[in-house]
Parts: C-alpha cells; sequence; structure tokens
C-alpha cells in the first residue's frame, strides 16, 4: 500500500513538470524568404552633343547611261535651214558627287548635291547633199559632253525594318553642260565645230534604300532618273552651225554613305535595341539565431 502511494506520487509531480519543461523549449524565429529577382528593363540612354544635331553630310557614285532627246543644227547654202542627226549615241558614264542634309523630322529629310559628270563619248552621223554636182553623203560625228548637276532634294523615308530604310525623293536644281569638239567626217574631210556650254534647268525623282552600319552612318544605294533640259551643243563652221540638243534622258544607278550627327537622323533609325540589366534587391540582413 505505502509503495502504491510513493508510485502515485512521482506519477503526479512528472505529469506537473512536463508543462513547464514544453514552456522552456526553443521556439525558433520565423525567418520570411527574401522576395524573388525580378527582370526589370532599364533603358541606358546614350548621350550625344546637340553640336550639328540633324544635320548629314554624303558622298556618292553612278553609273549612268543618257539618251538625247533630240539634235538639230543649222544649215547654209540652197535651200538653207534645219536638218537633225540622222543617229546619235551618247557612251555610259560616271559620276562622282558630295551633299549636305538636314533630318527635319522621323520621316523627312532634305539635301543639297552637286555631281560631276565625266565626259559621255558622243557619236552620230547626219545625211545632206555634198560636192559639185550635189549628191547625197553622210557625215560621221564625233564629240563628247561633261556635267555639273546641282539639286535641291526632299525626301520620305518609309520606315526602318531590320537596319534598312526604303524612301522616296524628289529634286529639282540646275545643270551646266559642255560639250567637246564636233568633228564631222565627209569622204576624209574632216570639219571641226568648237564645242559649247549652257547653263540648263535639271529635275531628278528617286527611290532607294539605306542600310546601317552604324549608329551614324547609312549605306545608301538607289536609282534616279534626271532630266535635263535642252540647249546649244556646238557653234558654227562653214555650211553649217550651230548645232542644239533637245535636252537628255539621264538613267542613274547610283551608291553613297552618309553621315549624320547628333541624336537625330541615322541615330533614330539605326539605335541599338536598350539594354536590359537585372534588377538586384538589396540584401537583406541574416537572422540571428539565440
Amino acid at each position: 500500500m505505502k509503495k502504491l502511494r510513493t508510485g502515485a506520487f512521482a506519477a503526479a509531480m512528472f505529469a506537473g513538470a512536463v508543462p513547464a519543461m514544453a514552456a522552456d523549449l526553443y521556439q525558433p524565429e520565423v525567418v520570411q524568404a527574401p522576395p524573388a529577382i525580378v527582370e526589370q528593363p532599364t533603358v541606358i540612354a546614350e548621350t550625344s552633343s546637340d553640336w550639328g544635331d540633324g544635320w548629314y553630310i554624303r558622298g556618292d557614285i553612278d553609273y549612268h547611261r543618257m539618251a538625247l532627246r533630240g539634235t538639230n543644227y543649222i544649215t547654209y547654202g540652197t535651200p538653207g535651214g534645219t536638218n537633225q542627226f540622222a543617229s546619235t549615241n551618247l557612251k555610259d558614264s560616271f559620276s562622282i558627287g558630295a551633299g549636305l542634309g538636314y533630318n527635319i523630322g522621323k520621316y523627312i529629310r532634305a539635301d543639297i548635291t552637286a555631281d560631276y559628270w565625266f565626259k559621255s563619248d558622243f557619236r552620230g552621223t547626219t545625211r545632206g547633199t555634198c560636192g559639185s554636182p550635189p549628191a547625197p553623203c553622210v557625215s560621221n560625228d564625233k564629240g563628247g559632253l561633261s556635267a555639273l548637276v546641282v539639286l535641291a532634294n526632299a525626301y520620305v523615308d518609309l520606315g526602318t525594318y531590320h537596319g534598312i530604310t526604303p524612301y522616296v525623293g524628289a529634286g529639282i536644281g540646275a545643270a551646266r553642260v559642255k560639250w567637246d569638239k564636233l568633228r564631222n567626217t565627209v569622204g576624209g574631210v574632216t570639219t571641226t565645230h568648237a564645242g559649247d556650254s549652257s547653263g540648263r534647268m535639271a529635275w531628278a525623282l528617286m527611290a532607294g534604300a539605306s542600310y546601317c552600319l552604324t549608329s551614324q552612318a547609312e549605306l545608301d544605294l538607289g536609282y534616279r532618273y534626271t532630266r535635263i533640259s535642252g540647249g546649244r551643243m556646238f557653234q558654227y563652221a562653214p555650211a553649217a552651225g550651230p548645232g542644239f540638243d533637245d535636252g537628255m534622258h539621264v538613267h542613274e544607278v547610283r551608291a553613297g554613305l552618309r553621315y549624320s550627327f547628333g541624336a537625330k537622323g541615322a541615330a533614330t533609325r539605326c539605335a541599338p535595341a536598350p539594354q536590359v540589366v537585372s534588377y538586384q534587391p538589396e540584401p537583406q540582413p541574416m537572422p540571428v539565431y539565440k
């Protein structure tokens, strides 16, 4: 009986001690996980100077084919009047040019260009009467022409796609056309007419595309149709002259480079894609365990 009372007392003491021990056990601190790293695009702006903002310079070369719209010359004798060349041909040639332009807006730009057309050889024939008594004859004619063409141009850029910007444009201006001496040979006898030069009206239509090489430089490839009005061709020589051409059609395949200054123009068309920088939150302090 005594042992039974002792066991019951011990059990009661142990049961009372369990809650106290449980209360003394360490409860760990609840630590929240750090926020997840989120990719947030941050655009890094490129700094540029305002000097020359919007302006550009250009250099071009071309290969062109010319065709005369007509030729005529004054004749003397009996009867006098005018005559036309039976055939004419101008050899293909090249030109080199430069210009200064300005980007008016995102899609509009304008420039002034000057192109020097190297000499194109001229070959032609004329028909008439020669000798005494008069008899039909053919004259073989040789000469050449060169020109300086200055145009004020306006363009519309049609948007940029993978670095390529198609465009259309038009220009108007003037040309200085210089004809070399004209030598016409009939029956082994050559007559030389002094060449002539004249200022003329010119206009052009063009289309092409540019390609971004850098954020400021573009390669320009295009086609230009140029129309030049008529003028004096050669001067008087015995029995004929002066001569005139009725103007010319010119088909040009052109290639060039454009370099833009400042943040307009090529900088807006050829700007690199925005750089994406990973957002890193500030490190959180480590939890302190007691």
